[in-house]
């Protein structure tokens, strides 16, 4: 008995050494972590539960049956993220450089059902070459049996990449269909085809970093929500990420022990505006002072900045948070906006988290390259996400709401449950210099009686009591009351249910 538990312990030290030391040597030498030591530094400590720790690859073409290691490439299995159930998968860039065989992927396929079938986020580690070659179409079909289990966990369980490495060409598939992407400065990279290809298909010369790097695709193409200078910020990111996250879609979001009173008034908020109309202020000022204890997680914070998204919590229950950003294209939508917002309502809403939307809107971003580029379709995916949205939805307008971007911004006619409005609030078709041009066309020769016409829209409709007489604000509330009418009005809201007439799936406007 004693040698067969040698024996197993001596098996175990040899799948825990991957490709062996000289490659952990060498992956060390690049900043980065090994598999296991990301896991470690991912899950509770002492929570790690490992499947499948001895299979090895099948492959019988171009030598590789002299070549094994027991893994295969990829470390599986769950642990905890402050107690919660997760399941992770780790690629070992030591192993085949990482690449992707028929056996890791069912490796991987096997973690994702388990997930699904128990109701527990996936988090996959990725430090992958891509598919291994010389199993030719075998590692691309069990790519696609992968995609598959991304489709189907869509919308049911949390589904979080951690790019760490290389991921390229098909590879890059699986991290874009989860729910959020986590990159590595100057050590992760993202693309289809590399800058090679690129040079010789194209003649375009570019470096990885440039063409696919953590810079690149969270400001530029926003497939990323947000990158962190090494392997080990990174995965607190994550974790700090999943507090926020629910286990499924059959679960309510977590609720935190919390220090910060639901009551207390933000008297510095009754100031936030500035006097001048035109003059921006920062909207995370707002957002950070009516969360608990100011803790707000951006996601896809250099994306877009015209628009914020990220959790925070109320009365320590998760709230998805959607903002204008006046500081940035005076807080216009526009494509880039639209999207990045609507993907984030989707995600909240596919997972029970209470949305809380802070408006100050002059309209859509106007221009031909706006509207060649598809605004009006674009755009239309914002208004749809909150309109499908059954969760509940309270809104905050702060001042400009302006014309189609006022009932997109998650407006009671796109059944927003509790919509207040500060005094300063300006809810209108467009702004009064607009406005009374196109009224008094017949007056411009006159600039003193265009003026004073001015002052009379300004006065007539330049401020919230036209909406609230209508019934479409509920309140007009003091500034520094904002968190505590918040607070109550997602207290208030906690039993609410939605039926919707039955469908197979919707069809958004892509």
């Amino acid at each position: 008995m004693k040698d067969i538990l040698e024996q197993l312990e001596a098996r175990r030290a040899v799948a825990r050494l991957g490709g062996g030391a000289q490659r952990i040597e060498a992956q060390h030498a690049k900043g980065k972590l090994t598999a296991r030591e990301r896991v470690e530094a991912l899950l509770d400590e002492g929570s790690f539960e490992e499947y499948d720790m001895f299979v090895a690859h099948r492959c019988h073409d171009f030598g590789m049956a002299e070549t094994t290691y027991p893994g295969d490439g990829v470390v599986t299995g769950w642990g905890t993220i402050n107690g919660r159930q997760v399941y992770v998968f780790s690629q070992d860039f030591t192993v085949f450089g990482g690449s992707v065989s028929e056996t890791v992927a069912a490796k991987i396929c096997k973690i994702m059902d388990m997930a699904m079938r128990n109701g527990a986020p996936v988090i996959g580690l990725n430090d992958s070459g891509g598919a291994r070659i010389q199993e030719g179409v075998g590692s691309l079909a069990a790519y696609g049996d992968v995609f598959q289990r991304n489709i189907e966990g869509s919308g049911v369980i949390p589904q979080i990449s951690v790019i760490m490495g290389p991921c390229a060409g098909g590879a890059v598939y699986s991290p874009a269909m989860t729910d959020f992407i986590y990159m590595v400065k100057g050590s992760s990279y993202m693309f289809v085809t590399g800058p090679d290809v690129v040079k010789t298909v194209t003649n375009e010369t570019v470096t990885a970093e440039e063409l696919g790097g953590a810079k690149t695709h969270t400001s530029k193409s926003s497939v990323a929500d947000a990158a962190f200078e090494n392997d080990v910020e990174t995965l607190a990111e994550v974790r700090r990420l999943v507090d926020f996250l629910p286990l499924s879609n059959r679960e309510t979001p977590p609720q935190r022990p919390f220090f910060d009173s639901p009551e207390r008034l933000e008297e510095s908020l009754n100031s936030l505006i500035p006097d001048n109309p035109n003059q921006p202020y920062d909207m995370k000022e707002l957002v950070t002072k009516v969360l608990d204890e100011g803790d707000f997680c951006e996601q896809q914070r250099d994306f877009a900045r015209n628009i914020i998204t990220g959790f925070g919590r109320i009365e320590g229950r998760t709230v998805g948070v959607v903002a204008n950003q006046p500081m940035v294209l005076a807080g216009c939508l526009d494509i880039d906006s639209a999207r990045k917002a609507a993907r984030f309502v989707r995600f909240c809403d596919a997972f029970g988290i209470p949305l809380l939307t802070f408006v100050d809107v002059p309209g859509f971003l106007p221009g031909v390259a706006q509207e060649y580029a598809g605004i009006i379709k674009h755009g239309a995916k914002l208004l749809y996400a909150f309109g499908e949205a059954t969760v509940p939805k309270v809104t905050v307008i702060t001042r400009k709401a302006y014309g189609g971007a006022y009932v997109v911004m998650a407006s009671k006619h796109l059944k927003g449950d509790v919509t207040y409005a500060w005094p300063t609030a300006e809810i209108a078709v467009m702004g009064a210099k607009g406005a009374t041009e196109i009224l008094y066309r017949s007056e411009l020769a006159d600039p003193d009686r265009i003026a004073a016409r001015t002052k009379e829209y300004e006065d007539r409709f330049a401020n919230p009591f036209v909406a609230a007489e209508r019934g479409f604000i509920d309140e007009v509330i003091m500034p520094m009351s904002t968190r505590r009418r918040v607070a109550r009005a997602f207290a208030a809201l906690r039993g609410k249910r939605v039926e919707t007439p039955w469908k197979k799936h919707d069809n958004l406007p892509l």
